[in-house]
């Protein structure tokens, strides 16, 4: 196993005010150089779902759909050894600096997509920023428990709009 970087920038503008962060890239998410890139994970169904529009489809609807909502979307991780896209494979974790997505907007609320974000956002991130983050349950075809509307309602309650 051999350190993996975090292969393309962070989403964000001086508008986004809510700031999502995943643990690290899957192996469709690295190929497609984009962020929930698998076919199977519910992160754009879910949040068109929380922001009432349409499933968007190609990346530029998706980036088009984050900023209109204000939203930036970011990882974690900003290099780790990983085995395909398991989070449960995870070592030697180098975190991302999220000092400049908070240097450019004006995040009013940060969201974790899953435990593996929320447990690296606490050892890393929380301590510099002094922020809390509310963990969501994840979207990765990984969280088999969970039915895509009870994800939905989930996500529903706990994402300021």
């Amino acid at each position: 196993m051999s350190a993996i970087q975090h292969p393309f920038p962070p989403l964000y503008d001086a508008h986004s005010e809510i700031l999502i962060l995943g643990s690290f890239p899957s192996v469709k998410s690295r190929e497609q150089q984009f962020f929930y890139g698998h076919p199977q994970n519910r992160f754009w169904r879910v949040t068109a779902a929380v922001f009432g529009v349409e499933v968007p489809v190609t990346i530029e609807e998706k980036r088009a759909f984050l900023l209109q909502n204000h939203i930036a979307l970011w990882d974690v991780i900003a290099s780790c050894e990983i085995t395909g896209s398991s989070d449960s494979s995870i070592r030697n974790v180098v975190p991302n600096d999220l000092t400049p997505i908070f240097e450019t907007a004006k995040i009013r609320w940060i969201y974790v997509n899953g435990g593996t974000a929320a447990k690296y956002y606490d050892k890393f991130q929380k301590p510099l920023l002094c922020r809390e983050a509310v963990r969501l349950p994840s979207t990765s075809p990984a969280n088999a428990a969970w039915s895509l509307e009870r994800l939905i309602a989930a996500w529903k309650a706990q994402i300021h709009i």
